[in-house]
């Protein structure tokens, strides 16, 4: 959504005189919305799975697509998209998706999300190329019309009928039946799994307090909410950077198509990494590639410097979708994953709010981009080595859980 709003940005400010810092604020809206909502649903996907909150969450969207489609201000716009697209995304988020799946799935669970997460890289390199041919075919109104459609018949409908809470509901084990003794975590963070001895980690029940108790529950947060606060403004400026170097809007566009390319690429890969070493390695080299394709693009302004920083800027990206949600799973197990992803959702967002007007802010005041990047590079940089810091808490047994 983010990556689709930044071809915008610039008519959009020019035409509704506004500064790109004040624009910005839309996306922090539904940033904070779907932060605020996360604890909320974490819980609810444990309890309920999900099917319900999946297809609910579309249903809200179809209709805040279908009532888009008729507003007459930008007040209702931003009101409509808040209320039904932006609360109803929480409740088919990645965080539903990658709970349902790490319910599923133990030994192999970093591709199962990696293919699960493809879904989400097409959606990105696909959608804003779509809407932009709907809106030079149909119009605005009706482009929304179509969204709120394929919304009910690729999300509400296939959710109803193909997901399901736990294969323990359909009289099945994680992995089709394999020996859950030998979980995630024993290839991991084999270190890790010796200091707890209360019990298998993959199968832990944590309630909030005690997770929110653990210093590798605010790691997590820190690592991850400082580097959202660059993928947010990034993802939301990068058009605008471009084109502000120079450079026309179909390299600008060029540019997106690579970083959502080489996003959805590599996710499979990245998976397949966190089978083979430690979650936490997995995660340095991730965010340290990430930071080499944005000092490339920093320290030159020529073209293929441009396009090559961004490739390995979203092959690094790719592995956010994956190795995220594994480290969470890897720490905390699978039984309450939905706690533990709520809550931390609702950190790391925090965060993540602040991306989009700081680098609004900064333009505004400096006149480039160029103070933020640098930002963004020290952030990964500094999220890759305390990386290496995060170890499976203890999960203590003399709390009775229900």
């Amino acid at each position: 959504m983010s990556s689709t709003l930044s071809v915008f940005l610039k008519p959009m400010t020019e035409d509704l005189a506004v500064s790109r810092g004040v624009f910005s604020l839309l996306r922090s809206g539904e940033i904070l919305i779907a932060g605020a909502l996360a604890p909320l649903v974490g819980p609810m996907v444990d309890r309920l799975g999900g099917r319900w909150l999946m297809a609910g969450g579309a249903l809200s969207a179809v209709i805040g697509f279908l009532w888009m489609s008729q507003v007459g201000a930008f007040w209702q716009f931003l009101i409509l998209r808040w209320s039904f697209v932006a609360v109803g995304g929480v409740f088919m988020c990645q965080m539903v998706v990658s709970v349902t799946v790490s319910r599923w799935f133990v030994r192999q669970r970093g591709r199962a999300i990696a293919i699960a997460s493809l879904g989400q890289g097409v959606a990105k390199v696909c959608i804003p190329v779509v809407t932009a041919s709907l809106f030079a075919w149909v119009g605005w109104r009706l482009t929304w019309s179509i969204f709120g459609v394929v919304t009910l018949l690729l999300v509400v409908f296939p959710a109803l009928i193909f997901m399901r809470r736990s294969p323990e509901e359909l009289g099945l084990k994680p992995d089709g039946g394999a020996d859950e003794s030998g979980s995630a975590m024993a290839t991991k963070l084999p270190d890790d799994r010796k200091s707890n001895s209360h019990a298998p980690a993959d199968e832990a029940i944590w309630t909030w307090q005690e997770v929110i108790r653990t210093q590798t529950f605010w790691l997590i947060c820190f690592i991850y909410g400082m580097v959202n606060i660059g993928i947010a403004g990034l993802n939301l400026h990068v058009f605008a950077y471009v084109t502000d170097a120079g450079y026309s809007a179909i390299v600008a566009a060029t540019v997106l198509s690579i970083i959502a390319s080489t996003q959805l690429g590599s996710t499979l890969i990245w998976g397949f990494v966190s089978e083979r070493m430690p979650i936490r390695y997995a995660n340095m080299v991730m965010f340290l590639v990430q930071s080499a394709g944005l000092a490339l693009v920093l320290i030159s302004s020529q073209l293929v410097p441009l396009y090559a920083g961004f490739f390995f800027y979203g092959i690094g990206l790719g592995g956010g979708w994956v190795l995220q949600e594994i480290i969470w799973a890897s720490c905390f197990g699978r039984m309450s994953l939905g706690v533990v992803r709520g809550l931390g959702i609702f950190v790391t967002y925090a965060f993540g709010a602040a991306g989009a007007p700081f680098f609004g802010f900064v333009h505004d005041v400096s006149g480039s981009y160029h103070l933020s990047f640098i930002s963004f590079v020290i952030a990964l940089l500094f999220s890759a080595f305390l990386s290496l810091a995060v170890r499976t808490p203890r999960k203590q047994p003399s709390v009775e859980h229900s």
